[in-house]
């Protein structure tokens, strides 16, 4: 029999921790504020007053609180990641979520028993990777990359002792994660480094007769008509004239939905199931959550005979990228 899978949500600010918790987390996780974490932008993440705030909370409700210290130590500011990793311990987080093998090694020899998951950033996509850092530094979770199918993942779980988290629900990235390129290429910011996807100092938008143009550092991203909806800008989901013809070039705006895979997954022995969407709403932030844990519930309850009831397909499609969703990687029949 597998343990019961847990449900990890995104917790971008108090209210969102607080949605998360309301609405039926197992599990929120969190960043602080600065570039130890991967969703480094203004008006998003706690500081250690608020962090303490939400682990209370989350704490009297029997929910465990994760801290991303996920981004990539940088020369000459190698303290600032120590210190997320000696908050953590401070503010009694359950786990830390880390993609630095340094780092990985500083929180071992320093705090043994602090528990220890491989973030998505490590971009660890095999077995090998996983009993890697396993042996070296205890670590007992990792996040698998959205880049692997369902056959992909169960052979991972198979070979390796860790427990093993997959995304359920959120944006898409069309890169490895932990290998972003596209950013940096842009902006001179990358979010291995500086935790910001498309930073807001670079992002302008224009009104022109034809049109709401929105630019990073420059470059022309995307045109919108009057009604049409703007996204945010990002290089990789912009909209781009190749061979005379306007399109999508790179990936389509459209989130992850898992939810019609619960039974294989459960089946497989996946640990958790994780949300993304730090960067989204309270709202958001309950929605998902909400319908999540239902499904979870269910899924629990009938086994195989699950299916997802239409009006939670319908309802995350609602909160999802460009209201189209996708099984990505997940599902890839030819393989």
């Amino acid at each position: 029999m597998h343990a019961p899978m847990e449900l990890v949500c995104p917790a971008g600010s108090l209210p969102a921790l607080r949605a998360a918790v309301d609405n039926g987390a197992d599990c929120v996780y969190l960043g602080l504020r600065d570039n130890t974490n991967a969703r480094n932008f203004a008006g998003l993440n706690l500081d250690p007053t608020a962090a303490q705030e939400g682990v209370r909370y989350a704490h009297r409700r029997g929910v465990k609180v994760l801290l991303a210290i996920n981004t990539f130590p940088q020369p000459g500011a190698w303290q600032r990641w120590t210190s997320a990793v000696d908050t953590a311990v401070q503010l009694e987080f359950d786990a830390i979520i880390i993609a630095d093998a340094g780092l990985m090694r500083y929180a071992a020899r320093k705090y043994p028993e602090l528990r220890l998951h491989l973030s998505v950033q490590g971009s660890a996509t095999n077995y090998e990777a996983i009993n890697f850092y396993r042996t070296r530094f205890n670590v007992q979770r990792a996040v698998l990359p959205r880049v692997l199918s369902v056959s992909q993942v169960e052979q991972v779980i198979r070979n390796t002792e860790a427990e093993i988290e997959v995304f359920g629900f959120g944006s898409l990235c069309v890169m490895v994660e932990g290998r972003c390129a596209l950013s940096a290429f842009a902006t001179g910011h990358s979010p291995n480094t500086t935790g910001a996807c498309s930073p807001a100092a670079a992002v302008r938008w224009q009104e022109k007769p034809d049109g709401l143009e929105s630019r990073l550092n420059g470059i022309l991203i995307d045109k919108y008509r009057e009604g049409e909806r703007a996204a945010y800008p990002t290089l990789c989901k912009g909209r781009f004239k190749v061979a005379g013809e306007t399109y999508y070039a790179i990936e389509e705006p459209a989130s992850l939905n898992a939810l019609t895979l619960l039974p294989e997954l459960v089946r497989i022995g996946v640990r958790a199931v994780k949300i993304e969407g730090r960067q989204r709403s309270p709202a958001y932030v309950a929605t998902v959550t909400r319908i999540w844990r239902q499904a979870l519930d269910a899924c629990a309850r009938r086994g195989e005979a699950f299916s997802p009831a239409p009006a939670w397909m319908a309802a995350l499609r609602g909160v999802s990228e460009g209201q189209q969703d996708t099984l990505g990687a997940y599902y890839r029949p030819w393989k």
